[in-house]
């Protein structure tokens, strides 16, 4: 809603008025010989002008909450990789090693209840704080190799510790005024670039006697994490972190009711929670069970890792180099469809045609046309959400999507147990398919202010 401010025509004799878009005057003083000039009245969504030390913050901001994502991305690109390893040391099947996703689910989902309350109790800074502190423990505990009921228990407090950093993460910049469509690709391009360096690292420790020293690797990523989180943002709130680089507050609501409960009167935040649910079991299922496709059912050896870091690869080079095709080209709704589509057509050939080559190629290819969807639909959310709600809907969108890298990847393994992991195919092709009916089904417009 903008407040730009019009001088209306009047009829002979009438008092001149400004009216701005609520459609209220305000009655001008009587202008007595040259009439002053008008300076335009600055929005209070527009942001304040920003000097050289505004920008330094926001980027050193920004590479903060980027290495966040990255530590999302490594963690979700670990697991595939090291599920034959973790089969035959716990000698468990596809079900029970599957737990490690259902566990996640847990933390995920409480993450993402907990994540509005005491978000407005402790502020952005104090909560992102906490939810990298979550990582530092769940990492802690995997790293000696603990009894299977020990290291799965863990990925509930890696859950809720991820689902908080995701939704504070997309939230922030969701809120920025310069720019956010580029700073989400950017965002969600470092998810890719985790998601691709930790297969490469966790392929060569699922041949190694100590498996488990992967997590090292993860714990010193997510102590560095901490860190920048603890010296950037310094436990401040959003609004003071935005005023930091030189951005205006967001707008407020007038409502009686808490922010929780109108977050859950929205039917489009469910829409759109329901459509990252399944597009993120899409793509860490992808992730994580197509190395044991690419073993069991194309006889791949133990380099097959390569072919998860192909797909997180292809994650990355989606996000960052179809930014242009998404914005100017085709326009972002209408390119999800399209995206889909592609993505639908490229399973189908890993599905039905027996190349391990071809298959490997076509993995990769479906995580470039994957990847730029996630940051298209958090812009879109942008525009459609009330803004003063979008920060904790976002929240709650991407807080409840990750479960969807636990409740697919669960059911994925699940079925395996029983009809093998050849079922892998026709599963990612009909959640893609559903993909597009919710795409559908989500607004293409703001309906509501």
């Amino acid at each position: 809603m903008s407040s730009a401010l019009e001088l209306h025509a009047l009829p002979h004799g009438q008092q001149p008025s400004l009216k701005d878009d609520s459609g209220i005057s305000t009655p001008l003083p009587e202008l007595n010989g040259a009439p002053p000039s008008l300076h335009p009245i600055q929005s209070r969504r527009e942001s304040v002008h920003r000097t050289k030390e505004h920008v330094f913050r926001e980027r050193v901001q920004l590479f903060s909450l980027y290495w966040c994502m990255f530590m999302a991305g490594w963690n979700d690109g670990s697991a595939g990789p090291l599920i034959p390893r973790l089969q035959k040391v716990y000698h468990v099947g596809f079900t029970v090693v599957s737990l490690i996703f259902v566990f996640a689910c847990i933390g995920f989902v409480s993450g993402a209840i907990i994540n509005v309350p005491l978000t407005e109790r402790l502020g952005f800074g104090k909560i992102l704080f906490l939810g990298s502190l979550c990582q530092v423990v769940a990492y802690t505990l995997q790293a000696p190799a603990p009894p299977f009921p020990v290291f799965v228990l863990s990925y509930v407090i890696n859950g809720v510790g991820m689902a908080i950093q995701d939704a504070q993460s997309n939230g922030y910049i969701a809120s920025l005024k310069n720019n956010p469509e580029i700073k989400m690709g950017l965002l969600h391009g470092t998810y890719g670039a985790g998601a691709l360096a930790s297969p490469l690292v966790a392929t060569q420790f699922s041949q190694m006697p100590h498996w488990s020293f992967h997590y090292l690797c993860s714990l010193g990523i997510a102590i560095i994490n901490s860190t920048l989180i603890f010296c950037v943002f310094k436990f401040k709130t959003q609004d003071e972190c935005l005023a930091s680089v030189g951005e205006a507050a967001g707008e407020t609501g007038e409502s009686e009711h808490s922010t929780f409960r109108q977050i859950m009167a929205l039917k489009t935040v469910h829409l759109l929670a329901l459509f990252i649910l399944v597009y993120v079991g899409v793509e860490v299922t992808i992730g994580g069970w197509v190395v044991t496709f690419i073993i069991d059912v194309r006889g791949g050896g133990p380099s097959s890792g390569y072919v998860s870091a192909g797909f997180f690869g292809g994650l990355m080079t989606g996000r960052i180099a179809l930014l242009w095709l998404n914005q100017k080209v085709v326009g972002e709704r209408r390119i999800i469809y399209i995206y889909s589509i592609l993505a639908i057509g490229l399973e189908l050939v890993v599905w039905l045609v027996p190349s391990l080559i071809g298959n490997a190629v076509a993995v990769s290819l479906v995580g470039v046309l994957l990847g730029p969807i996630y940051p298209l639909v958090m812009n879109h959310t942008g525009r459609i959400l009330p803004r003063w709600l979008l920060t904790g809907s976002i929240g709650w969108i991407a807080g409840l999507g990750q479960a969807g890298s636990a409740v697919f990847p669960f059911i994925t393994g699940a079925i395996a147990s029983k009809t093998g992991i050849k079922s892998l195919q026709p599963l990612l092709v009909s959640m893609m398919a559903t993909m597009v009916v919710l795409w559908w089904a989500v607004p293409s417009h703001r309906k509501v202010d």
